[in-house]
């Protein structure tokens, strides 16, 4: 089958030399800079040409992928009303993030971030009996955000593309199987792309369910941080990593003894005070958990995660809290709290690493002013209402796994999968006749990727010093020709283009008059191409040139058996 071939002297494209002024990261500059994307406002992007088809075929390999697994595709509506979103909660936990809107009518509306409830809905009236399920759907649609601060070009951008799926079972058993068939339809999907990717625990914080793994695309540019673990293997999302410690017995520690310390605000000044290492303190962080006081203790020379936090904690708000929230609590001294002497589970709720573990003792606030305490036990002096894993993790920290120290690194979000269980099912009452002729409650998953995303993660791992570097099965052509001369030269690269593009070869062909081949060859190696073909003096002699854009490797070949050559490919 024939394929197009794009001639740049008809082409809208417009390249730039420099960096745009606001650009951070690599992919941000290169994809404005070629000439793929344009700046429409903060975090909202037009796709040009070149890029439109870049972004198309990476949407044609996800959606290959998805319907390869028997997934059926649907599109919902973008603009949505607010009621089952009020239905679920998540009208008001998404908080700003949720883009609100009122119809000339007064009715409340949201744009869609994404699709649960309305997917629930759907299948709520499209299936009653368990022989309509298992099943499938999913959507590759606009989704939008209020980020605060969209940054990136589109890796964190207000408007970005997305496929979003959402199985329906009848079992977990049955559950755990479509969460298999995602999770291996999505590396098939990123090893077709060509993305070098890790798969990460995760955990699964507001949406809710039993299982939770994120695709990270490992980048300078990433905003994820994730471990691994060189010895085992073990790679988890930041907030996913657990630490497991052993009680010991909380007979034999001496007893509590209050020191004088004045001026000790901070574990720094109280380690230098005492000559102690920072970690033989307990740090006790202060929050408001949906107005609620709680404190949160970790070792001292620990700092606590607060989106960590968050995402154990969520659907709650969580909030450091101020001096305006001391004001008429005699009780909380600021800087000396401890959780010893009834304060734990009275004045606050306690909240702990699994590092404060039973019988493990302590130098902590004495809850007096200039005052703190040694020898305060867990387990003897005061108890931990809820462990949670809540540190920073650091380099070094042992792996969960096999106890090895971790490594951490960047990365892009490109995928997560969630078994979300009944959550929304329950918020709808989805339910089917079940085998037994008695209602039974579906369970159901939740799949995305990051379309756009996705693009450019592409960008961020392959591009070089020259510019993009696609790789073929979602470059926007298959072989650039580059038209390096004059007449002869124009006339011969559109005859090869064309011969190309019989074949099913895709083409962009540079045929641009008055165009210097200086600039040309800069505009090949920016935009991308795998293979650009070079028609120059050679011509003359029926030869041409064929250059790799990966490797830089350049090769002289009569014109025929370059033609056969790139056919063949």
């Amino acid at each position: 089958m024939a394929a197009r071939v794009q001639r740049l002297s008809r082409s809208m494209l417009k390249t730039l030399r420099d960096d745009p002024a606001d650009a951070e990261t690599l992919s941000h500059k290169l994809l404005v800079r070629a000439g793929y994307v344009r700046r429409a406002a903060a975090g909202i992007w037009t796709w040009l040409p070149l890029g439109k088809q870049v972004l198309e075929n990476v949407t044609r390999v996800v959606r290959e992928e998805m319907d390869a697994i028997g997934a059926q595709e649907v599109l919902l509506p973008a603009l949505l009303p607010k009621e089952p979103y009020e239905v679920t909660g998540r009208y008001e936990e998404y908080g700003d993030l949720l883009f609100r809107l009122k119809d000339r009518k007064g009715g409340d509306y949201v744009l869609g971030p994404t699709h649960e409830e309305i997917f629930t809905q759907v299948v709520k009236d499209q299936c009653s009996s368990y022989k309509d399920l298992p099943v499938i759907l999913y959507q590759i649609q606009t989704k939008y955000r209020d980020e605060a601060r969209p940054r990136s070009g589109i890796l964190r951008g207000r408007e970005f593309t997305m496929k979003d799926s959402y199985s329906f079972d009848v079992s977990d058993e049955s559950l755990a199987a479509s969460y298999a068939a995602h999770r291996a339809a999505y590396q098939r999907i990123f090893e077709r792309l060509g993305l070098d990717y890790r798969i990460v625990s995760a955990i699964s914080g507001a949406m809710g369910g039993s299982a939770s793994e994120e695709f990270l695309a490992p980048a300078a540019a990433g905003e994820d941080t994730y471990v691994q673990c060189p010895e085992c293997g073990y790679a988890a999302n930041t907030e996913a990593v657990s630490v497991t410690v052993a009680p010991s017995s909380v007979e034999g520690h001496d007893p509590v003894e209050e020191l004088d310390t004045p001026d000790t605000p901070t574990i720094e000044t109280l380690a230098e005070h005492l000559g102690v290492p920072a970690s033989a303190t307990l740090k006790n962080l202060l929050v408001k958990v949906d107005g609620e006081i709680t404190a949160v203790g970790v070792p001292g020379d620990r700092e606590v995660d607060l989106g960590k936090l968050a995402e154990h904690l969520a659907p709650a708000t969580v909030e450091v809290v101020t001096a305006e929230d001391f004001t008429g609590r005699e009780d909380l001294v600021r800087g000396y709290i401890g959780p010893q002497d009834g304060m734990a589970g009275k004045a606050f709720r306690y909240l702990a690493d699994p590092r404060v573990a039973p019988g493990t003792s302590w130098i902590t606030g004495a809850n007096k002013e200039g005052k703190h305490a040694r020898n305060v036990v867990c387990g003897r002096d005061f108890e931990v209402d809820q462990y949670l894993d809540v540190v920073v993790v650091e380099p070094g920290d042992p792996c969960p796994n096999c106890g090895a120290g971790i490594e951490l690194d960047r990365a892009i979000e490109i995928g997560h999968i969630f078994q979300l269980g009944r959550k929304y099912a329950d918020a709808f009452e989805l339910d089917v006749l079940g085998q037994d002729g008695k209602p039974a409650r579906v369970t159901m998953g939740s799949y995305g990727i990051g379309v756009s995303r996705a693009v450019a993660a592409l960008a961020e791992q392959t591009a070089d010093e020259h510019g993009l570097c696609w790789p073929r099965e979602i470059a926007p052509a298959d072989v650039h020709v580059v038209a390096a001369g004059k007449a002869q030269q124009t006339e011969a690269a559109l005859q090869i283009a064309e011969q190309l593009g019989e074949a099913g070869v895709r083409v962009l062909v540079d045929d641009r008059a008055g165009v210097s081949p200086g600039v040309k060859f800069t505009d090949a190696e920016l935009i991308g191409v795998p293979t650009i073909l070079i028609a120059g003096r050679g011509i003359k002699d029926g030869r041409v040139e064929l250059k790799d854009r990966r490797s830089g490797e350049r090769e002289e070949l009569p014109i025929e058996e370059a033609v056969a050559r790139l056919t063949q490919a």
